[in-house]
């Protein structure tokens, strides 16, 4: 991912790989918004075009640094009866402003737009990494428009081994790195003070939240999530999922894995079945002499 941002910063491209050259616009396609609260920033997105909008609208808010395109490959394998969005959030790729928005708070107002849904859809609220705590101040802001939120590999604070060193050499080489780069050790490095909106976020959310990570996260520790799921007052049950042998970057494996893994937070329609009412007895006695009618068959 580094190298990544180097690469781009050389190129002059907003992102890793143009989406256009890998898929058509038919399958994938570019798009944006005007962010919320009055902010006016022009927010960048990655989109899967529907003749009609299905059941489901996917919302993914991505970590740092923040870049939709590598969620193409995951996107490009979605049923035609999902939709998904995922967006670059402010001060990354093609999206608005150009400066660092450190404050998880103006985030979440700033992105509050891409929650719209069409007549009858639901929105699966997807937080990845650095953005799962921003997906729960989402969630918690926005009642009535988020059916589920989903905490993917979420980051909370404490560091792994990875990204403690990410951290530690990119904040001493802060002036010399590209700017998605800079702002993604900038954000992490001072996130920690913000969780405190977050846990007041998920106290509030009155939606199924489900926590998704990998056992093998050198990231975002996964104790930590954990931990975090069962000390956390909500008022539903966190549904915590452990993927094993899975890394910080879901997205990077099989599509359809991940896949499978958002598809098993849509509750599924239950068949629909007409019994007729059982009548009560009310204790009445049978009158004796008369048989049931199937010992008068008999």
């Amino acid at each position: 991912m580094g190298w990544a941002c180097l690469e781009c910063a050389a190129t002059g491209r907003t992102e890793h790989a143009p989406t256009s050259a890998d898929y058509p616009d038919t399958v994938l396609r570019r798009t944006s918004f005007v962010a919320g609260g009055g902010l006016g920033w022009k927010i960048s997105a990655l989109e899967t075009p529907r003749d009609k909008p299905p059941p489901w609208k996917i919302v993914v808010i991505t970590g740092a640094p923040s870049w939709a395109e590598y969620w193409a490959e995951t996107m490009a394998d979605l049923p035609q009866d999902r939709q998904m969005v995922v967006v670059d959030r402010p001060g990354y790729a093609g999206s608005e402003p150009f400066h660092v928005v450190p404050d998880i708070r103006v985030q979440a107002q700033a992105l509050a737009s891409v929650l719209r849904a069409a007549p009858g859809q639901k929105v699966l609220l997807v937080g990845q990494s650095y953005g799962a705590a921003i997906a729960s101040i989402m969630a918690a802001e926005n009642p009535g428009k988020v059916a589920g939120l989903v905490l993917l590999s979420g980051f909370f604070g404490e560091t792994g081994p990875t990204s403690r060193w990410l951290i530690d050499v990119g904040s001493k080489a802060l002036k010399m790195i590209p700017r998605d780069l800079r702002h993604a050790v900038m954000e992490a490095a001072g996130q920690r003070p913000q969780l405190v909106h977050a846990r007041r976020a998920l106290m509030q959310v009155n939606a199924p939240i489900y926590m998704v990570h990998g056992d093998k996260d050198d990231f975002a520790p996964i104790e930590v999530a954990e931990r975090l799921a069962r000390e956390t007052p909500t008022r539903r049950p966190i549904q915590f999922v452990r993927t094993p042998g899975a890394n910080h970057f879901l997205n990077d494996g099989p599509p359809e894995q991940l896949l499978s893994a958002l598809e098993a937070c849509i509750p599924q329609k239950r068949a629909w079945t007409f019994r007729l009412p059982r009548l009560p007895s009310f204790g009445i006695p049978r009158p004796q002499g008369v048989l049931p009618a199937t010992a008068r068959a008999a």
